[in-house]
């Protein structure tokens, strides 16, 4: 009783947040919660004439078959190494460059260069596979020329197994870092200055302030959105990836999201693509679950 007195006490002196944040509920309610009745059909022998609600239950049948098929390692492995290689590259990248920025003392600099490393975040996906597909044409990119003239005999970087994921890897980085640098620089304006003033006076040089001021001042940032991170260790996104994709790549660019929109969409299995993209989820879900788990435990910073 007196748990229900508090909620309702709280909804009642905090009502104008609540109906200001109202849209948004209705929203992730629409478009996130109501969809996801569609799960089912992972369990279902989906039938057209019947329906999102019928079909012949056949459990888990589906899950056994992708675990099963000839694909399954091989999708697991490259979505695996391209999420990593994103990670373990793309996650520092922001947190160097808004350390680097924060010390940028001429106004003036700073905002043409925050401008400069903001601007290709909003290059649509579209137009950036096609700059790449120029820049790094072997005949006539500029990147590919490069390459040729170093002596690698007219290397096409986006057909070959060996350079797709770096080309990959580094071109997300370049189009993001920027913006993911922003929260960063958010944190660290909320650093004390008096933090500054007392390095200072104990003679701390620009490294050291950045090792025991600012760092530490940003790491509860960092580990939460590490966590969030993690929980798409194996979603690597599809456009940019579908985007990329020939013949030649394949064997290292075929993810599980793009294997989905293969086998659902232009194959029409829709009860076996939607069991795969549920068992994507559900292991991202897992690792999401374990690294909020490890990083309260060992930091005291969590999502909940």
């Amino acid at each position: 009783m007196q748990k229900k007195k508090t909620i309702y006490n709280t909804f009642k002196r905090d009502y104008q947040l609540w109906l200001l944040i109202l849209p948004a509920i209705i929203c992730v309610i629409i478009f996130n919660y109501i969809p996801m009745y569609g799960i089912q059909l992972a369990f279902r022998e989906y039938d057209f004439t019947a329906g999102l609600t019928g079909g012949e239950w056949v459990g888990l049948k589906y899950f056994e078959q992708f675990i099963n098929s000839h694909m399954f390692i091989d999708l697991l492995r490259n979505t695996v190494v391209i999420s990593l290689t994103t990670i373990l590259i793309g996650f520092p990248a922001p947190i160097i460059l808004a350390l680097l920025i924060n010390q940028i003392k001429w106004k003036r600099g700073k905002k043409i260069l925050q401008t400069t490393v903001y601007l290709p975040h909003f290059i649509s996906l579209v137009v950036l596979v096609g700059l790449l597909n120029v820049l790094l044409s072997p005949n006539t990119g500029i990147i590919g020329l490069l390459v040729t003239k170093l002596g690698f005999e007219e290397l096409n970087l986006l057909a070959s197994t060996k350079t797709f994921v770096p080309v990959y890897v580094l071109s997300d980085i370049w189009q993001h870092v920027g913006w993911n640098s922003i929260i960063y620089l958010a944190a660290l304006a909320s650093v004390d200055p008096q933090l500054y003033d007392a390095a200072k006076i104990d003679g701390a040089n620009r490294w050291q302030i950045i090792r025991n001021v600012e760092i530490p001042a940003i790491i509860p940032t960092i580990i939460i959105l590490l966590i969030l991170n993690m929980g798409h260790i194996i979603s690597t996104g599809f456009e940019k990836i579908y985007l990329m994709q020939n013949s030649l790549n394949l064997p290292v660019s075929e993810v599980i999201e793009t294997y989905v929109y293969k086998i659902g969409i232009i194959s029409n299995q829709f009860s076996y693509a939607a069991a795969i993209g549920l068992f994507n989820t559900l292991i991202n879900f897992t690792l999401l679950l374990l690294m909020n788990y490890i990083a309260k435990r060992t930091s005291k910073i969590s999502l909940w």
